[in-house]
């Protein structure tokens, strides 16, 4: 079990040019400005991605008909150190409510320079996904997962 979940554990870097305060805003408050339009799992169009900043706020979508999608909460929000969200998706790509079957992704934030921080990402606990644990993590360990993702984010933070 212990060497599943090593295996199930998608772990990345990236150094981006802001400062620790900036990265941290940019990849919570400003989410939406990032994250792939095309990246949604509710019928509409997503209009808008939502990281609720605070601990027990929602991270979740809202459609260009008004509609909303939970995508998980916020279990840590420690800034400008660290995030911590349940990742409450399926490999179907919908939302389960059930918190015993999410895993959590979470961001720390570490200040190499005054305009330079590290981001080390980590989305762990997969397994929880149960049968469908291996198809998630291949997704998310993808390009058009966290590693296409965490450039989208890198770009907008250097903006």
């Amino acid at each position: 079990m212990t060497m599943q979940t090593a295996e199930l554990t998608v772990r990345k870097t990236v150094t981006v040019e802001a400062s620790q305060e900036r990265a941290f805003d940019v990849f919570t408050a400003g989410f939406d400005r990032w994250w792939p339009r095309g990246h949604h799992i509710g019928d509409a169009e997503m209009a808008e991605a939502i990281i609720e900043c605070r601990e027990g706020g929602r991270a979740y979508e809202r459609g260009v008909d008004g509609s909303e999608c939970n995508w998980g909460r916020v279990l840590v929000f420690d800034r400008p150190n660290r995030v911590v969200v349940s990742w409450q998706l399926g490999s179907d790509w919908k939302y389960e409510p059930d918190e015993s079957k999410a895993s959590e992704y979470e961001a720390r934030f570490i200040p190499e320079a005054d305009n330079r921080t590290r981001v080390e990402f980590e989305h762990r606990n997969i397994e929880r996904h149960g049968d469908d644990a291996q198809k998630i993590y291949d997704a998310v360990n993808s390009e058009g997962g966290w590693t296409g993702l965490l450039k989208l984010f890198a770009e907008e933070a250097a903006a």
